[in-house]
């Protein structure tokens, strides 16, 4: 066959298109191949967001807790009558601001057998080695020592109750103590700058509710806002709106005057928070802030050195058990240091001592009002246990 000039015009296109379109076709198949066109993935689910919720719910946390009272309770009484006599035995010559007497007699137990005489003649060594240490002199542990926690005396829970709809009452323990070995309520307030004014308080528990009537003709607008704030409830790690916490209803939190009642102290008790582990930590009851301007070291870690430090860094640390997370979790306060810190403490630094009619200006007890009894005590305080070595006497009021 012959082909003119025409036909080879006609399909030589043709032919060339064929070429062409194998070569696309060709080159795409090969492009699909890589791995750079391989079809996309289905999109995944969204990866799971960790909650700052605990893994445990609030229902079931609080039924398993108030089930488990019962057992822990009582634990902790059996523990409380085996070291110490909790008899309600008032003395007839101590008694304190309001008149509620203290307690009388030696409460710790010895074990069967033993009388303080005889262990006063042992050494110490001998004691040891015979295993015959009081177990009262021993660090009480908190009511529930693996949980700890802030724990309030049933009496100021209900006056912050009647007071503030406020209810610091937790679910899963009750206070151990009885009434009678704890101070009186409410304590009385005693203002260095206005020692005329005797106690301040007027009998009343001092709260968000009362304190601007109760002080604002005795403090400067300064001290009367460093009050506000520490009557003002804040969050802590029992007392907040988490599922963990420690109370039925989400709470406000509590207050710096819920344990310093008063600026002195209701024994609310808790944990130290300088030690771990848990066992090693030990029960803290709540101490007076009487006198606490003349004071050195602010708590057992030895790191606070004033009351500024020990106001602000209570919240931050204290509140929540020493643990930064869990405070940002449940809503920590931050105080200012320049303002509101400073405020607080110059109130506290006005917290006095009761009048100690007793004590003469260098603290030791005029002998021609003392008792003999607390003659014997403060030869003790000064002699063979040396406790002014670490407490020296001093006092601020003596009519």
């Amino acid at each position: 066959m012959e082909y003119t000039n025409s036909h080879c015009k006609k399909y030589a296109g043709t032919f060339l298109l064929t070429i062409l379109s194998l070569c696309v076709v060709g080159a795409q198949d090969t492009v699909r191949k890589s791995p750079a066109f391989r079809k996309p993935a289905p999109p995944k689910a969204p990866a799971k967001i960790e909650s700052v919720a605990v893994p445990e719910d609030f229902a079931s946390v609080m039924n398993r807790m108030v089930e488990a009272k019962p057992a822990i309770q009582q634990r902790q009484f059996e523990l409380l009558q085996l070291r110490y006599d909790l008899s309600d035995q008032p003395a007839t010559e101590s008694v304190m601001a309001r008149k509620k007497p203290g307690q009388d007699g030696v409460r710790v137990r010895l074990t069967d057998g033993q009388s303080w005489e005889g262990l006063a003649e042992m050494k110490p060594t001998e004691i040891r080695e015979s295993g015959l240490f009081p177990v009262g002199f021993l660090p009480l542990p908190h009511p529930n020592h693996p949980e700890g926690g802030m724990l309030f005396p049933k009496f100021h829970i209900d006056e912050i109750k009647k007071q503030e709809a406020r209810d610091l009452t937790r679910f899963d323990l009750d206070y151990d103590l009885p009434d009678h070995f704890l101070p009186e309520f409410p304590p009385a307030i005693y203002l260095t700058t206005r020692a005329d004014l005797g106690d301040v308080s007027q009998g009343k528990l001092v709260t968000m509710d009362n304190f601007h009537e109760l002080f604002k003709d005795a403090l400067n607008p300064k001290q009367l806002e460093g009050l506000r704030l520490l009557v003002a409830p804040f969050m802590q790690q029992q007392f907040n709106q988490t599922d963990d916490r420690r109370s039925v209803r989400p709470s406000r939190g509590v207050a710096c005057f819920d344990c310093h009642a008063n600026g002195h102290t209701n024994a609310s008790t808790h944990l130290a928070g300088d030690v771990r582990p848990q066992e090693f930590r030990h029960r803290l009851d709540t101490p007076s802030l009487r006198g606490v301007n003349i004071q050195r070291l602010f708590g057992s870690q030895r790191a606070l050195k004033s009351v500024e430090d020990f106001t602000e860094f209570e919240q931050r640390a204290a509140y929540f058990d020493g643990d930064p997370v869990l405070a940002t979790k449940k809503g920590v306060n931050i105080l200012e240091r320049g303002s509101q810190v400073h405020f607080m403490a110059e109130f506290q630094a006005l917290l006095d001592f009761p009048p100690a009619p007793k004590l003469t200006v260098l603290g030791r007890l005029n002998p021609k009002l003392a008792s003999e009894a607390e003659l014997r005590g403060e030869t003790l305080f000064f002699g063979k246990a040396k406790c002014a070595t670490c407490h020296t006497a001093r006092t601020t009021r003596t009519t």
